[in-house]
């Protein structure tokens, strides 16, 4: 983690105030000395107690400055850019993508700017993670954690195989594990378990499982071998093997979120509706899939004796403003920014496509993707949320939690 000079947490001032505290009460008590010799002697102990002090509170200081680490893994919803290093048709590297991104261009992040693990990792106090396939990720910079996430990936191995060269989920934990090692070379083996025990985690798949492989093309290899309920079953029942080897892997505090609204996208609502209403079959699989994750993780904690893996009901927060666009400052939350077709939900977002002028405006920046102000309340969500979105703690409550220990 980097460190941050400029702003102390509340916790390590008030450190660093008690031990000015400490060393101005045996000042004091010196200057009430009245036995020039105890004094002198009284000075050299408190010289080498000052000394003591000062190096544990800045020590302290320095340990909590360097911050959280932060680890991503999941799809194009939390991908910041591995795909641009990889040869698939799943790469968001291209205008108008990032277009309100500080840069102003794109970084293969599926947004009009910030993503959501952006808007996490400024909630942390740190510097968005690098994609772990970037050069760049080398050094002091590994320490701030690293995104795996890949777009088009899914929880089974065969979801999204149309997009050829993507890092699939176990191939994600494998570079995960690669990850630690390199920050073992860098500063030891004890303090990379502990980095990554105290780590924050974020994981988002699911999405894809159905809309790019069961609903993907009718009478799917899937939708043959499964119905519905079964196929739900599957996913749930692998992502559970997912999470166990990420327990194993040392994360310890994990934010899973859930599939969106998936009949409601504007990629969904151009090929499956009629009138603008949402696809009722894929609702109906997010209405399956959705519990069971919450119930699947549950069992998960009770099993590991604590609160490891946190559910995050995205999908709630989304149809928060699906169904009242107006009441979050969306003018719609039918047609994507960019695209062309019904609802601009055909196709992919390029140079080519429609543009609106107002991204804030649009609930969905492309034809599956939230716009950077829909990720910016989610994370609202994740943070402050109330049981309804978080369950069983918010994001604040797992910070205060851990800071305590």
């Amino acid at each position: 983690m980097l460190y941050q000079t400029s702003t102390l947490p509340s916790s390590s001032a008030s450190l660093f105030d008690h031990r000015q505290d400490i060393v101005f009460l045996f000042c004091f008590a010196i200057l009430k000395t009245n036995d020039s010799s105890m004094a002198s002697a009284s000075y050299l102990a408190l010289g080498s107690l000052a000394i003591f002090g000062l190096a544990m509170a800045l020590g302290t200081l320095s340990s909590q400055a360097e911050g959280r680490a932060f680890f991503v893994f999941g799809d194009s919803l939390v991908d910041n850019g591995n795909n641009n290093y990889l040869a698939t048709t799943a790469r968001a590297d291209s205008p108008p993508y990032g277009i309100d991104y500080p840069t102003g261009r794109p970084t293969g992040r599926f947004s009009n700017g910030f993503n959501i693990p952006d808007f996490i990792s400024q909630q942390l106090g740190a510097e968005s993670t690098l994609p772990y396939l970037s050069p760049e990720l080398t050094g002091q910079k590994l320490l701030v954690g690293a995104n795996f996430a890949s777009a088009g990936i899914g929880i089974l191995n065969d979801t999204g195989i149309q997009f050829v060269n993507i890092i699939r989920m176990s191939r994600q934990l494998e570079y995960f594990q690669q990850y630690q090692q390199r920050v073992s070379a860098l500063i030891g083996t004890q303090r990379t378990k502990q980095l990554v025990n105290q780590a924050l985690v974020l994981l988002t798949v699911g999405g894809n499982d159905f809309v790019n492989n069961y609903y993907l093309v009718p009478f799917s290899a899937r939708s043959r071998q499964y119905d519905l309920p079964d196929y739900v079953k599957l996913l749930i029942s692998e992502l559970k093997k997912l999470l166990l080897r990420m327990y194993d892997l040392g994360t310890r505090r994990v934010l899973v979120t859930g599939t969106g609204p998936l009949g409601c996208v504007p990629a969904e609502l151009a090929q499956r509706s009629r009138n603008g209403e949402c696809s009722a079959e894929l609702q109906r699989a997010a209405s399956l899939y959705n519990p069971q994750l919450v119930q699947m993780l549950k069992s998960l904690n009770s099993q590991l004796g604590s609160d490891v893996f946190i559910a995050a009901n995205t999908q709630q927060t989304r149809n928060d403003f699906i169904s009242n666009p107006q009441a979050f400052g969306f003018s719609t939350s039918k047609i994507a920014c960019c695209g062309q077709g019904p609802y601009n939900g055909l196709g992919l977002c390029t140079v080519a496509s429609n543009l609106c002028p107002n991204r804030g405006r649009y609930a969905f920046w492309d034809a599956f993707h939230p716009s950077e102000k829909a990720n910016k309340l989610i994370v609202q969500n994740i943070l402050t949320g109330s049981t309804k979105y978080m369950d069983p703690m918010n994001l604040s409550t797992i910070l205060a939690l851990d800071s305590r220990t």
